[in-house]
């Protein structure tokens, strides 16, 4: 699969708590907390530092996906954050890191002493 190749299939759960995205037929389901904590967006990626860490967005959930072009989506999450672009090669690389991703924000979260 092409690292810019558009996923199969975005699906949201009806609770918008899960986004599953299928890319070359397999599915990487993603919470919302994940695609939150780890958004493209300038807030958490910052411009080319470190990913900020960014707690207490468990709860959150995706209001609305928006088509951006043939080449991205934006994620409207229930807290007001709508800034980051989930351009394909972007989510194909949430979804296979998915475990590394999500164990670097867990430590980071535990060294700065907050909570999901």
């Amino acid at each position: 699969m092409a690292m810019n190749e558009a996923p199969q299939e975005l699906r949201l759960s009806k609770k918008g708590d899960t986004l599953m995205v299928v890319f070359a037929d397999t599915p990487y389901p993603m919470s919302a907390e994940y695609l939150r904590v780890c958004s493209p967006s300038a807030e958490v990626r910052g411009h080319g530092e470190d990913w900020k860490t960014i707690g207490g967005k468990k709860e959150v959930v995706i209001r609305a996906i928006i088509p951006v072009g043939q080449y991205a989506v934006r994620l409207m999450f229930s807290d007001g954050h709508n800034s980051g672009l989930y351009s394909w090669p972007v989510l194909h690389d949430l979804a296979t890191n998915q475990e590394h991703y999500w164990q670097r924000y867990l430590t980071a979260l535990k060294e700065k002493g907050a909570s999901r």
